[in-house]
């Protein structure tokens, strides 16, 4: 199932997709949703229907943090001419820089390179602490698509990198959340003004899903519509003023965002 969440006739609330229509689900995000409201639905209640031009779909989450995690394939680990890591490396970003589909990623006019990093990120589904692997995934409500934008010639001067990462607006969203997904060989591309720079599967990460949460979740709490975002591949490259960048993702489909200077 892919969710949405969308803003339609001035409301704002999230969808199933459904074809190519859209089913309204709840104005809650769905990880909330009550007992009540899916025995309302399993009932018989007649769902309210939108085309996707009757509507304006919002990043899918709006999370209290999003963790990011650094040279998680081994590709992207060579191309930076880095050691692979014995442990995830974790990079918080702030709710603040969260944009969602079609929205403007804006240059800072104090960066030198901005870059665009293609990734699957886990949307946290229920709150979390010091858990096994297994548990961890038990965790996950499902996974959507985030292009980690990183201010490159910033990152020398930081340790773990969060002042690099986390500009405004540096974590492009959406555009749906896929459930019941298996993260385990997802193709992610990127795609930069109509031609592929990224390519890989999610079979290539040195830390998978499941590791990625567990580790996290014995650093700080995971709340509910916490983003965890699993690492780009190679092919990482600079965005400039007029640009048009796409992370697809198999299963999930296709985050677009423009991009212009401040």
């Amino acid at each position: 199932m892919r969710l949405v969440r969308a803003r339609h006739r001035g409301e704002t609330g999230w969808w199933r997709i459904e074809g190519n229509a859209l089913l309204f689900v709840s104005e809650r995000p769905p990880w909330e949703k009550r007992p009540e409201e899916g025995k309302h639905a399993a009932a018989g209640a007649r769902p309210r229907r939108a085309d996707f031009d009757e509507v304006t779909i919002l990043a899918p989450a709006a999370p209290a943090k999003i963790i990011a995690i650094g040279l998680n394939y081994g590709d992207r680990a060579s191309e930076m001419g880095a050691p692979l890591p014995e442990e995830p490396l974790l990079v918080l970003k702030p709710a603040s820089a969260v944009i969602g589909p079609e929205e403007d990623i804006i240059l800072p006019p104090t960066a030198a390179r901005v870059d665009y990093e293609g990734e699957l990120a886990v949307v946290i589904g229920r709150r979390v602490k010091d858990a096994a692997p297994a548990e961890a995934l038990r965790a996950v409500f499902g996974y959507t698509c985030l292009n980690d934008v990183t201010v490159r010639d910033r990152q020398p001067g930081d340790v773990r990198w969060s002042r690099a990462e986390g500009f405004e607006p540096f974590a492009c969203v959406g555009p749906a959340i896929a459930t019941g997904l298996d993260p385990s060989g997802l193709l992610i591309e990127t795609w930069l003004n109509g031609r592929r720079v990224q390519a890989s599967r999610t079979s290539q990460l040195i830390f998978d899903v499941a590791a990625l949460v567990s580790f996290a979740s014995r650093v700080m709490t995971l709340e509910p519509g916490d983003l965890l975002s699993t690492g780009t591949p190679a092919g990482v490259g600079p965005l400039a003023d007029g640009d048009f960048v796409e992370i697809r993702i198999e299963g999930i489909g296709t985050l677009r965002n423009a991009v212009r200077k401040a």
